[in-house]
């Protein structure tokens, strides 16, 4: 594994997974619901940017690796999947939200890693569909976990639009994944 600062973050990514779930634990009487609220968003929400930064400080720094290339995209699911099922948890996104866009990420990643061993791996790479629901869901996680008012914005609304787009986008990418593989390539 080769240690450079995108890893570093890539793993600080995984690292804070535990914070922001944690953060739910913490007595009431400490924080209050509100401030477990926000300081779940704002670590789902730097923990979402250091996976643009790692990318493009790999970019950038010529420090790509496989080991990264590899990482950054598991560090990307387990961050949403923890944060949806802690979402559902506390009544926040109903169940069947979470049970598609985890699925969808474990069905693709399956998908992806045969296609890998047939030799057929770019059959399968990150397409601009893919982007933009990662994009609703980055964008919604944090709203969802804030669940409040910002200056007259209804977060927790936003969140809940956002995060019903990103499930649209999550079936459809997953139908144009599967379109690739099995009508593209005829397997």
């Amino acid at each position: 594994m080769p240690i450079n600062l995108p890893n570093i973050l890539t793993w600080l990514r995984i690292l804070m997974i535990p914070l922001i779930i944690g953060v739910f634990y913490l007595p009431g009487e400490l924080v209050g619901q509100q401030g477990k609220n926000l300081m779940a968003a704002l670590l789902f929400t730097a923990a979402a940017l250091t996976d643009w930064l790692d990318g493009y400080l790999a970019r950038r720094l010529d420090q790509t690796s496989a080991f990264g290339a590899f990482l950054d995209p598991v560090a990307d699911k387990l961050m949403v999947a923890a944060a949806l099922i802690m979402l559902v948890q506390i009544g926040r996104v109903n169940a069947i939200v979470a049970v598609i866009i985890i699925g969808r990420e474990i069905a693709i990643s399956a998908l992806r890693e045969w296609m890998a061993k047939l030799g057929q791996g770019k059959s399968v790479a990150v397409n601009f569909l893919g982007k933009i629901k990662t994009a609703f869901q980055m964008i919604a996680i944090p709203l969802l976990l804030f669940d409040g008012q910002i200056a007259g914005f209804d977060a927790a609304y936003a969140g809940g639009v956002m995060i019903y787009i990103a499930v649209a986008l999550t079936l459809v990418s997953m139908a144009y994944y599967l379109k690739q593989v099995i009508v593209d390539r005829g397997i």
